[in-house]
């Protein structure tokens, strides 16, 4: 049986999770967190991170997720251009985080925004914090303070792009590093002639993986830029970030809604097969393009459920 093993960040093994929800088993192994199988492959993530993918489909299921491995543990000791620098958190600082990635329904958000030192006691003072924290209703209560008084740059990948993007065979790790690329260039260009001290990125790949992606890019901003994972927590520019994208994708939601005439949930699991199950009654199969991310294993389910309403 074809097999490929990925060593994957915390955070992509939660989006993976979140991502196979609708084909998830129900059988854990011994150190699992989700188990999956899809029609030609079956995905099992452990707490270690490792993700074993098997079956005649594993080598093409596994490249989606290639760009956020993590690298092998180094024996070499860390230099100063791995570390981030001494009193970070209070910086001036751009930070760059998405949203919508591990979402079935909606779009990906990308914001950068840029935090100076002076402005970090008032927004923690209002509860900024990691938007995965936060209900909906504090996010836009947040988010609409936030906005007043930092600038920012908000990237919204639509679906029907999406999946043309995606079918042309690029994959998601690619498509994420494009936005933020193209979110920092903007930023800065809308802050000058003001200098962040930093870049901080919340990490879904290696630096060299990110800057790999972006080789064929006429564009791309390199000057002091920073990458880790759990990157709210690290400076609060990047909590910023996240709540501001959260918020842009809570109202791209609702507009999805709208256009559906029922409520779209959120995430990968079950709820969503059923939700796109009657869309494809209602409006066709052909109204996932535009509502939903295809190629997520959901899209089969929902193709089956349709035929038993």
């Amino acid at each position: 049986m074809n097999h490929t093993v990925l060593k994957v960040t915390d955070r992509t093994l939660e989006e993976m999770k979140k991502h196979y929800a609708g084909s998830a088993t129900g059988k854990l192994p011994t150190g699992a967190v989700f188990s999956a199988k899809t029609t030609n492959c079956s995905i099992t993530g452990y707490r270690s991170g490792k993700v074993l993918f098997q079956g005649t489909g594993a080598g093409t299921e596994a490249a989606r997720w290639s760009g956020e491995t993590t690298a092998a543990p180094s024996k070499k000791k860390k230099t100063a251009a791995n570390t981030l620098p001494a009193g970070f958190h209070s910086l001036s600082v751009i930070g760059s985080d998405e949203v919508g990635t591990g979402d079935y329904f909606g779009p990906i958000t990308v914001v950068a925004a840029f935090v100076k030192k002076e402005q970090i006691a008032p927004l923690q003072a209002i509860g900024v914090q990691d938007s995965k924290n936060l209900t909906d209703s504090q996010i836009i209560n947040l988010a609409k303070q936030i906005v007043k008084t930092v600038p920012y740059s908000l990237l919204i990948l639509k679906n029907e792009k999406y999946n043309e993007l995606q079918m042309q065979g690029m994959s998601q790790g690619k498509i994420k590093a494009l936005l933020h690329n193209q979110a920092l260039i903007k930023l800065h260009e809308k802050v000058s002639p003001d200098r962040p001290e930093a870049v901080l990125i919340d990490q879904f790949a290696e630096k060299t993986t990110y800057y790999r992606y972006l080789k064929e890019q006429k564009r791309i901003f390199q000057k002091n830029v920073y990458f880790s994972t759990k990157g709210e927590s690290v400076h609060l520019a990047v909590a910023a970030a996240s709540i501001i994208a959260r918020y842009a994708f809570v109202k791209e939601m609702d507009k999805l809604s709208k256009e559906a005439g029922f409520t779209i949930p959120k995430g990968a699991g079950s709820q969503v097969d059923v939700a796109a199950a009657r869309l494809i009654q209602e409006k066709g199969e052909e109204a996932l393009l535009h509502f939903t991310k295809r190629h997520f294993a959901n899209t089969e389910k929902a193709k089956r459920l349709s035929k038993r309403i």
